[in-house]
């Protein structure tokens, strides 16, 4: 199977994996539609990305308004979740139950809206990625928030693959990627390099490695409920 003239969705693709997703699946002949809560950073990606590419302004916290946005999406043929706020900088024990629960609001509850409103615009052999962390499989002391949100997402993954089905649902669980979402933290390019060198590769991984991973998921029609680790061996460490 190859992207030529799919129609691929990626809500969270104006940055980080989410842009490096599109840039993959335009090279290969897919016509693109990128969607970010920003319309600067849409209109910025759209330009950066080969003729044909499409974009549009939608807030995936926003139940009514990703319904609405479905309904005037037109037929797709894959729905990629990418979409994150910043990574929480504050621990456990600085963190009140509001700000915990705002952590979900766009990863998990964003991609539960995208899955249950697009779905229905999928032409058939069409398939869903939705995107995780490596704290679900293997959760850091002082992020019990991250880990668990993660890891709701491998589960909601598994069960709308049984209830879309037959609409593949896969899961790619990133690792250390350099992407401006490491920006939120203090220093971070000394962070990242020194969690870099503690994996078994030895080095963090980069957006277009990551991409990867979401384009052999979109291509391989054989895979659901499946969980791809693209981590350096993060889960060893």
């Amino acid at each position: 199977m190859t992207l030529q003239d799919k129609r691929v969705l990626i809500i969270g693709g104006t940055s980080g994996i989410g842009f490096a997703v599109a840039e993959a699946a335009a090279a290969e002949g897919a016509a693109v539609v990128v969607v970010s809560s920003n319309k600067e950073r849409v209109d910025a990606a759209v330009e950066k990305l080969p003729a044909g590419t499409t974009g549009g302004v939608l807030d995936a916290s926003d139940e009514d308004a990703v319904r609405e946005f479905f309904d005037g999406a037109g037929a797709l043929d894959h729905i990629v979740f990418t979409a994150g706020d910043p990574l929480q900088s504050k621990r456990f024990d600085t963190t009140n139950v509001a700000e915990a629960r705002q952590f979900f609001e766009v990863r998990f509850w964003g991609a539960y809206a995208a899955a249950r409103y697009g779905a229905g615009s999928l032409r058939p052999g069409g398939s869903i990625v939705l995107t995780s962390g490596g704290q679900g499989e293997r959760p850091r002391k002082g992020w019990p928030a991250a880990a668990a949100e993660a890891a709701a997402v491998e589960a909601l993954g598994r069960a709308l693959a049984l209830q879309l089905a037959p609409v593949r649902v896969n899961v790619v669980r990133p690792g250390p990627i350099w992407t401006e979402i490491w920006q939120s933290f203090p220093e971070p390019e000394q962070m990242f390099a020194k969690l870099g060198a503690g994996l078994p590769v030895g080095r963090g991984g980069t957006p277009a490695e990551a991409a990867n991973a979401y384009l052999y998921l979109l291509r391989q029609e054989f895979a659901t409920a499946s969980v791809v680790a693209v981590d350096g061996g993060a889960n060893l460490t």
